[in-house]
């Protein structure tokens, strides 16, 4: 098995530290001295991270920062634009060779990119959207799976300085109109069909519907997909669009932007209602993208490192972390997309997919949510068996905690190829700030079950419920001062009242991120799960990553959720559901072994009061775990405010779950499924 060439003798954060000591005078002992000049002097760190990576401005920035949170105002009087940044890496990357993008789908199908070619198709379809009126400001809708056209498309919009916003062809036409129709795009970017486990699926008629539930519309492009039943009706051809090779493509430039004009616009889950439409500004995403490369330890492809990098994280387009990926074109990475299933063709599950994509095209740094992980180590994989996977340094993990024993499998499955050091990079943050707050540090020790340090910048803290600070404990997730890439604004918010509503209403001026954190005393962190769904047993509070950590760790035990409410008389119980693997059933003997499990790793008073064997375990898309839905359906909440079908994995087990909670609500017990009047419950107390 051969090896790649060693790395460069610095990593990027041991590389930027230097540059600090050269160019400022700036000497820090270790990385908790420099985190905590970056959280105490925002202004002299994030205008490092500009001069550290060359960032551009016609015209020079008055301040760095103005004002606190919310009202916080960024580099006032720079221009950036955030396509310039991707495409300045063209001219030499293509002379050393390496591709922008590396693209291959589930039949195998390859498309890769040169960066001239990006160039080349980004100012195609930038002036075709000029030509059909699109403009500054203008939004423009996506309906498109992981595919070089999506990125394209991005990077062509935010050219012309219009606003971007993205569905992914998975989910269904009442979520996708529930998002676009807040913000009134005027062209829309679709595909008429999709391969997805094995199969094509048409889209062409979904592509109709949006279209008519759109009459803000001026212009349509569709990309043919070969999948499509019928051609959609007055739709310019999206792939044509991207095809012009002439005098005015070779010589367009993208626009000089305001440091804060709108890139794109993410959507919060809508479990309460319409989904929030999140805008993030142009200069906020660049300059948090150019910080996480440092703590990712990514650098431009055309690097001293023989094969350059390589960067993939499997996602769809409806999750943040599919701008995370193409984000690394910001610093001049190839990224590396796959479209379709992580595990195949559904018949016959597979889940060495990915790995054996990672082993053709050579990937050097492997991310995916945890649940893909855990599923490897369920599904007893061998890595072994999915080609070379020599160029591997370093896998990324987030989407929900990622288990200790499942992050010492993956450690152990590398060891055994020969890889005795891969790096893991897990990551929180999310849609919120399209970046993360806490994150990796190659230079930091690696301990399974916890993400290495606070992110440079981003002053996280763990707080009580007064408001103070906590050290080896749970508190909320806070950030105590500002972040660039925190939200402009939410979309029809004219007097922010939401938006000050969402993040700041427990504490003023402090941003309440949503999550239970514990900050080690040695700086590491333990994300343990949505602080709005979290176990409270009799004072003692408890995440639920912890608890999936103990249940899902027995192997006849393939998924779990539990939720915490009440029971009608003061108290409140707690319900788990699980999904026992293929041909298991669940009987005393693993229940008894579920409450052991919990009461051995966690306390007794966590041992569920029920459980229950479920028809699935609800997740979103992006796999996490649709705790607050689940507790509020039993609480009583309407079906259709907290569970959208289209957003789910699962969506045939909803009506197992309202039946449930109707009967929980009606007299505390639940029925098995399919149970008849008089049959025995299936829930059991351990």
């Amino acid at each position: 098995m051969s090896r790649p060439q060693a790395r460069a003798p610095l990593t990027r954060l041991q590389a930027y530290r230097a540059w600090l000591r050269r160019e400022a005078g700036l000497d820090f002992a270790d990385y908790a001295e420099l985190w905590s000049w970056s959280t105490t002097d925002l202004a002299a760190f994030w205008d490092s991270i500009w001069a550290y990576f060359e960032l551009e401005s016609p015209t020079p920035h008055r301040q760095v920062l103005d004002g606190e949170m919310p009202e916080a105002v960024w580099f006032e009087g720079a221009q950036v634009n955030y396509a310039l940044q991707v495409l300045r890496h063209a001219e030499r990357a293509d002379a050393a060779g390496q591709p922008a993008i590396v693209a291959e789908n589930e039949d195998g199908a390859v498309q890769d990119l040169s960066w001239r070619e990006l160039r080349r198709r980004t100012a195609s379809l930038a002036l075709e959207l000029r030509a059909a009126g699109v403009g500054r400001g203008d939004r423009v809708a996506a309906y498109l799976p992981n595919i070089p056209d999506a990125a394209i498309g991005l990077l062509a919009c935010a050219s012309i300085g219009a606003i971007w916003t993205l569905c992914s062809p998975d989910m269904g036409t009442p979520a996708v109109l529930d998002r676009f129709r807040q913000v009134e795009p005027k062209a829309l970017l679709a595909i008429d069909g999709v391969r997805y486990g094995g199969k094509g699926h048409d889209r062409s008629r979904t592509v109709e519907d949006i279209r008519r539930g759109l009459p803000s519309l001026a212009a349509s492009f569709v990309l043919r997909s070969g999948w499509g039943a019928r051609d959609v009706a007055d739709a310019i051809d999206l792939g044509a669009a991207q095809s012009r090779d002439d005098p005015d493509v070779s010589d367009f430039e993208p626009e000089w932007l305001p440091f804060g004009h709108p890139l794109w616009i993410l959507y919060s889950s809508g479990t309460t209602g319409l989904p929030k439409a999140i805008v993030h500004g142009h200069g906020g995403v660049i300059l948090a993208s150019c910080a996480g490369a440092l703590h990712m330890d990514l650098g431009p492809s055309y690097s001293p490192d023989t094969l350059g990098e390589r960067f993939h994280w499997y996602s769809a387009t409806g999750w943040v972390m599919w701008n995370v990926q193409v984000g690394g074109l910001l610093t001049g990475t190839t990224i590396c997309l796959f479209d379709g299933s992580p595990r195949g063709g559904l018949a016959q599950p597979d889940w060495g997919v990915l790995w054996a994509f990672a082993a053709r095209r050579r990937i050097t740094w492997f991310g995916a949510g945890a649940a893909f992980y855990v599923s490897c180590r369920k599904a007893g994989l061998e890595l072994a068996g999915a080609g070379d996977l020599s160029a591997v340094r370093a896998l990324g993990s987030t989407g929900s905690p990622l288990p200790a024993e499942v992050q010492a499998w993956g450690s152990d499955q590398f060891r055994g190829l020969g890889t005795p050091d891969i790096w893991w990079c897990n990551l929180s943050g999310g849609t919120d700030i399209a970046a993360a707050f806490l994150s990796g540090n190659r230079d930091l020790p690696a301990t399974p079950g916890r993400i290495q340090c606070r992110h440079l910048g981003a002053a996280v803290q763990a707080w009580d419920e007064a408001g103070h600070p906590l050290t080896g404990a749970v508190g909320e997730l806070v950030c105590t001062r500002p972040f660039p890439s925190m939200p402009l604004f939410l979309w029809g918010d004219a007097d922010g009242a939401r938006y000050r509503a969402t993040y700041f209403e427990t504490w003023p001026s402090v941003w309440r991120h949503g999550d239970w954190l514990t900050i080690q005393a040695d700086g590491g962190c333990i994300i343990s799960g949505r602080s709005d769904a979290t176990i409270n047993r009799h004072g003692l509070r408890m995440g639920t990553a912890e608890i999936y950590a103990a249940v899902e760790d027995l192997p006849d035990i393939v998924d779990s959720l539990v939720i915490d409410v009440g029971d009608g008389e003061g108290d409140s119980k707690l319900i788990m559901f699980v999904a026992p693997k293929a041909g298991r059933t669940l009987d005393d003997t693993l229940v008894q072994a579920i409450g052991g499990a919990i009461r051995d790793a966690l306390s007794p008073r966590f041992v569920p009061d029920v459980v229950l064997a479920a028809p699935a375990i609800p997740r979103t898309l992006s796999g996490k775990k649709q705790e607050l839905p689940i507790k509020r359906l039993f609480q009583g909440w309407p079906a259709a405010k907290v569970l959208d079908p289209n957003l789910m994995q699962h969506p045939e087990a909803i009506d197992w779950y309202v039946e449930a909670a109707v009967a929980w609500r009606r007299g505390g017990e639940i029925s098995a499924p399919g149970s008849r009047p008089g049959r025995q419950v299936a829930g059991r107390r351990p």
